[in-house]
């Protein structure tokens, strides 16, 4: 009998000793399935899934800023940042949609889901960060000034529109307005909806001087400006570079965009598209 009792103790022993050398094989198990719940769920969230299972990209822009996007003589909206996004919506094997905003609605628009990203020319700076999240830069401008006839003997440099007197023209809401105001605390700023009007303002003599991107004031100055005896400061003093915004917590989708821009800008694409609108003037005959 004591044989059968300690034979039973043995077994009962080897059987509690069986079950916890099991049960850390079994809690290892749920952080891994944790892990991989957790990884499903960002990549359902991710916009670029949303993007792939809708069949369609949909960009914010603001079809006024050359040559990045306007509008040409057929009601197209055209541009550098189009023909960008027209690849990456051919990458992801998606219909693009571009949905025309008022500049000062882009972030807004974004943030409440009217488009998936903005590819609109948009400086990356740290006020626009804390509210979305930026891909790498795809290209790099600045600032630059177009002065009036009437003072172009008194501005030789941009250091000198920090003055008493001058009054500077620049863009609602853009970083042209930001450096304006930033730099040249001195001078009267004046500002405009669009930067066309704020350039034609100093053109007819009514101000001193624009300050706005490069390359939007070359393209101005060489269609208009130069007839019109206007100076142009064509050296940037801003660094500004511009990129495509996102909203925030999304990893997969940001990795895509910097993975996308390196493939583009070494397979001669960007090259392609950089030469088409940067490198000649021939496409301005067809825009309104």
């Amino acid at each position: 009998m004591k044989r059968i009792i300690a034979l039973a103790a043995v077994l009962t022993t080897l059987v509690f000793l069986f079950a916890c050398s099991q049960q850390p094989a079994q809690n290892a198990e749920a952080p891994k399935q944790q892990d991989i719940n957790v990884r499903l769920e960002l990549q359902k969230a991710s916009t670029l899934e949303k993007i792939v299972q809708r069949g369609t990209l949909r960009v914010g822009l603001e079809a006024g800023y050359m040559p990045f996007e306007m509008t040409d003589k057929k009601g197209n909206v055209v541009g550098f940042d189009v023909d960008m996004v027209t690849e990456m919506a051919k990458a992801m094997g998606v219909k693009l949609e571009l949905v025309n905003t008022a500049w000062d609605g882009i972030i807004p628009g974004l943030l409440s889901d009217k488009y998936d990203i903005i590819a609109s020319g948009m400086t990356i700076n740290q006020e626009r960060n804390l509210k979305v999240n930026f891909a790498s830069p795809y290209i790099i401008v600045g600032q630059t000034a177009l002065i009036a006839k009437k003072s172009a003997d008194k501005i030789k440099s941009w250091k000198d529109l920090n003055q008493p007197g001058v009054v500077i023209t620049s863009k609602l809401g853009t970083t042209g307005e930001q450096a304006a105001k930033r730099l040249f605390p001195k001078a009267t700023y004046k500002s405009f909806e669009m930067e066309d009007q704020a350039m034609l303002e100093t053109m007819n003599g009514k101000s001193d001087a624009t300050v706005y991107d490069l390359p939007m004031t070359s393209i101005f100055y060489t269609q208009h400006g130069k007839d019109a005896g206007m100076k142009f400061l064509d050296e940037p003093f801003t660094y500004e570079p511009l990129g495509w915004a996102i909203n925030k917590g999304d990893p997969d989708f940001l990795n895509w965009l910097n993975n996308f821009i390196v493939q583009i800008k070494n397979d001669g694409r960007y090259e392609r598209i950089y030469n088409k609108w940067f490198g000649s003037n021939d496409w301005y005959n067809n825009i309104q």
